[in-house]
């Protein structure tokens, strides 16, 4: 089959959208997917960039989008990614996306289903590397044939990263507890940091500064913490309280930033609310890498459930459910 790659235009919203709902119904949990002009708006100031495979006669086959908090932004994060069934078995979507890493030259992060192996291996071909999982992340309402399986409950994603240049050289201050797994996904993703010890005359500021924002199509919130205080577990502890039996959200993701001796002295502390280990992520609302923390509430995840597509996943992944587990 003949295959052509292009980019899309900023009148063609409406491709991302029929690809979409072809392949996800009206399920899909980013809801601005859905609206042609709002597409059309990320594509034309460059908060989104659209990578489609076409026959020659012009019909779709493979979409790959990535997504930036504004444009020239140096992280960027790729998802979107619709294969269409008459297309599949033929390796496009690994193929486009290369093609759409050869475009940028952002870092960038890629999110995958962690309910079967099928995209984690692209972008494992890719060059990327788990960075962390986001358990309980995908609602129960999402629909295709990547989650079918576990449509009963929650699904979870893994988060790859993939180096296209080098990032500035810089200190990371994860919990001590952390070091062993924060060193190996650095030195795995070839990330330009190192990790150090908290000057012994560090003062915690002594109140917190975060941003609390809530996902109502995903049922959960991530607040991103600006500066880590010493009362960061009574002020966590209080939104906690409030996003799960007030909001009745599923669950909580938190952001620490790793450029601040602070998040290795207080990160500890939030193990007594029920917090864990996540993984290492971008935050556009914070200058470098961060460490997130997860709380599920009425959410089960088990082993089983969540796949994974090489060795360094599965010892993440483990890593990751043991906090969970050490956390219950």
């Amino acid at each position: 089959m003949d295959v052509t790659f292009r980019f899309l235009g900023p009148d063609e919203g409406n491709v991302l959208t029929e690809a979409i709902e072809a392949a996800y119904g009206t399920t899909y949990d980013v809801r601005w997917v859905y609206d042609p002009l709002e597409v059309g708006a990320r594509l034309a100031d460059g908060r989104y960039v659209s990578c489609v495979a076409e026959t020659a006669s012009g019909e779709l086959l493979c979409h790959e989008g990535m997504s930036l908090a504004a444009a020239g932004d140096a992280v960027a994060h790729s998802g979107q990614a619709v294969t269409l069934e008459e297309a599949r078995g033929q390796h496009l979507f690994t193929r486009t996306k290369q093609v759409l890493m050869d475009w940028g030259q952002e870092r960038v992060y890629s999110e995958a289903t962690a309910a079967h192996p099928y995209s984690q291996k692209a972008n494992i071909e890719l060059g990327a590397h788990e960075t962390g999982f986001l358990l309980g992340w995908i609602p129960a309402s999402v629909d295709n044939d990547a989650a079918v399986a576990n449509a009963a409950r929650r699904n979870s994603a893994a988060l790859f990263y993939t180096k296209l240049n080098d990032g500035h050289d810089r200190r990371v201050y994860a919990p001590e507890r952390h070091h062993e797994m924060v060193g190996q996904t650095l030195a795995l993703c070839e990330l330009r940091g190192t990790l150090a010890q908290p000057p012994p005359d560090f003062e915690l500021a002594e109140g917190t500064e975060l941003h609390t924002e809530v996902d109502t199509d995903h049922n959960l919130a991530l607040i991103t913490v600006a500066v880590p205080g010493a009362d960061l577990e009574e002020v966590i502890a209080a939104q906690r309280h409030h996003l799960f039996h007030r909001a009745r959200l599923d669950a909580i993701y938190i952001d620490l930033p790793l450029d601040t001796p602070a998040t290795a002295l207080v990160a500890d502390h939030l193990e007594r609310l029920g917090v864990s280990y996540s993984g290492i992520f971008p935050n556009p609302r914070a200058d470098g890498d961060v460490l997130r923390m997860q709380s599920l509430h009425r959410v089960r995840v088990k082993v089983n459930d969540v796949a994974v597509a090489s060795e360094h996943g599965r010892e993440l992944l483990d890593y990751v459910l043991a906090d969970m587990e050490r956390r219950d």
